[in-house]
């Protein structure tokens, strides 16, 4: 009996292992990744371009406004889908079969940040949006 318990608790624990492998796996926790607080943080008016570009990265899209001065837009766009299931490890052990049930959910996440450069090529001003849904 105690060995059917001890095997018991080991399938569990490497099943909650395993789960937390596969999340670090898949999730993008860089640090550079372009987030609001970043922005509010980092970005000031009277910032040269490269300055902007150290901390953002290079833009999507550079244009000009109506007076010529350059504008970039960073526009950026995340997917998260999320699946979790679990399986009987008792069961699996005793007949030899996994009975599982799972649920997922899937979420979408959008920023877009406007940066306007002035005459002297420094920031004038800056925007940004952010949406989850």
């Amino acid at each position: 009996m105690q060995k059917i318990l001890a095997s018991v608790i080991a399938v569990a624990i490497l099943a909650g292992c395993t789960a937390a492998q596969h999340r670090r796996a898949v999730q993008d926790d860089s640090a550079d990744r372009l987030t609001v607080g970043k922005v509010q943080k980092e970005i000031s008016v009277g910032m040269s371009g490269a300055e902007v570009a150290e901390v953002l990265g290079s833009p999507n899209v550079v244009s000009t406004d109506e007076q010529r001065r350059e504008v970039w837009i960073y526009d950026k766009i995340a997917t998260e889908a999320t699946y979790s299931e679990s399986t009987s490890g008792v069961y699996a052990l005793i007949f030899w079969l996994s009975p599982s049930s799972g649920a997922s959910s899937t979420s979408q996440r959008t920023l877009t940040v406007i940066v306007k450069f002035g005459e002297n090529q420094l920031v004038r001003d800056f925007a940004y949006h952010s949406s989850r849904f």
